[in-house]
């Protein structure tokens, strides 16, 4: 029986009983499932409280730096990895996330600092920093929040669960940019990096009691899930494990591709997004309207999915069709603005496709990473989440000038190909995961893939 202490953040007989109509959570689960809500909602509030302010020193700093800017980020990725990795193998998990939390929170303070100190023209420069932290930044804290999840409960507790905890990071993203929205004219960029601060601190809070609750969730019988519970235990391994298992293991290298050619289409759309709206709206305010409301869209959408569908349709249809379900979308709208590039093409396809991937293609993608061991679960899904994710921004943004003599039809066409291959890409990750799945994790999955059971 759970401590008051670790009783859910405003927990209620009557709440346990209308949480259960929504998602099929069984009573061991339920105060793990609430902190998690808050922990990821404080997360991704913290950060959209920042973004509006990243976009705007962004532009600031000259729109053609952006893609510097870009490459940046890319590299700032990978040198984050690398200290991460470290303290994965020399510190329990339950020291290990705070403190990578902190430092991101003392980071925050500092730019705080720094812009209320600096010169107009230094601004600018700092600006520039900050964009490429604040990009490192959103993939990393979110992807900890993910790796923890899939150390706390088991494939199918996360095929159950994850959609439903995923809502919380979109009521974060809601609140954070409804606080900057309102407060931007009134407070300073100080005190609103303040306030992101101190969220932090609240997902920090969380972890603490998801480590006194992991011990009470149902887990998969094996060695490797016993130590999973185990907060007190260090990971162990290699800095360059996350690396070289992501070479080496075939289901990890499909993971990655998975994620890179995600992020590959997602910049196509992109482009293909900002050609129509450009020629479609001549004035500003009528473009920034337009975003705007596909944004409200896709997050009622994305909402209404995750609160009541997501659990449901991943164990209805499985991981292998929930995984294939957004290549095949991608397949038809880029099929559909291949035929007719026209602005309502273009915002059924964003909305359907930004949906189906927060509320749908994300939490089943978590799901994959329950069937790993745990030094994957911590050091290959941090670089595949960062790392590999901007890597497929880069690719997209030096593919779509490479593909402009074949006009928006002919890029449209090649991005629905790509997204062919990510569909069998999806379907073969599926079907391994389900067979993972049946087997307890003993070892390293690179090493499995090169044995002779294998």
């Amino acid at each position: 029986m759970d401590r008051p202490s670790d009783a859910a953040p405003g927990q209620t007989g009557l709440a346990q009983r209308l949480l259960r109509r929504v998602v099929a959570v069984q009573p061991e689960e339920m105060h793990a499932v609430l902190w998690c809500w808050l922990y990821i909602f404080a997360v991704m509030s913290s950060y959209y409280i920042m973004r509006p302010m990243r976009d705007q020193m962004g532009v600031a700093g000259g729109v053609s730096h952006l893609p510097w800017l870009f490459t940046g980020t890319l590299a700032g990725m990978l040198l984050v990895n690398l200290p991460f990795a470290y303290l994965v193998t020399k510190l329990p998990r339950s020291r290990f996330i705070p403190l990578t939390y902190r430092f991101f929170a003392a980071n925050i303070l500092l730019f705080a600092l720094a812009l209320h100190l600096a010169s107009p023209a230094q601004t600018i420069w700092i600006g520039r920093i900050f964009f490429i932290w604040a990009s490192v930044y959103n993939l990393f804290v979110i992807s900890m929040f993910w790796q923890l999840n899939v150390d706390l409960f088991s494939s199918e507790q996360g095929k159950r669960l994850f959609g439903f905890i995923a809502a919380g990071a979109t009521m974060g993203a809601i609140s954070g940019s409804t606080i900057t929205a309102i407060l931007a004219r009134y407070a300073s960029p100080t005190m609103l990096l303040i306030g992101s601060a101190v969220l932090l601190e609240v997902a920090v809070f969380s972890v603490g009691r998801l480590g006194r609750l992991s011990p009470t969730l149902h887990r998969l019988p094996g060695a490797d899930r016993d130590v999973s519970a185990e907060t007190g235990r260090t990971i162990g391994g290699s800095v360059l494990a996350g690396i070289t298992h992501a070479v080496r293991s075939p289901y990890l290298l499909n993971v990655s591709a998975f994620l890179l050619l995600f992020a590959t289409t997602s910049t196509f759309l992109y482009f293909q997004q900002a050609a129509i709206v450009s020629h479609s709206f001549a004035d500003r305010g009528a473009q920034t309207s337009f975003f705007a409301t596909i944004d409200l869209c896709v997050n009622a959408l994305t909402l209404a999915i995750q609160l009541f569908f997501t659990g449901r349709i991943v164990r209805l249809i499985g991981v292998a069709l929930a995984l294939a379900l957004l290549p095949a979308l991608t397949m038809v709208g880029f099929g559909a603005l291949a035929l007719a590039p026209s602005i309502a093409a273009i915002a059924a396809f964003q909305v359907i496709r930004r949906a189906s991937d927060y509320a749908i293609a994300r939490p089943t993608r978590e799901v994959l990473f329950t069937v790993v061991p745990r030094e994957d679960r911590f050091k290959t899904k941090g670089l595949i989440d960062t790392f590999v994710y901007r890597l497929g921004d880069q690719v997209g943004a030096w593919s779509v000038p490479l593909l402009g003599g074949f006009g928006s039809q002919g890029t449209s066409l090649v991005a629905a190909a790509i997204a062919a291959v990510w569909l069998v890409n999806a379907l073969w990750l599926g079907r391994r995961q389900r067979s993972l799945e049946a087997a307890p994790v003993l070892q390293p999955l690179a090493e499995r893939a090169t044995s002779p059971a294998a």
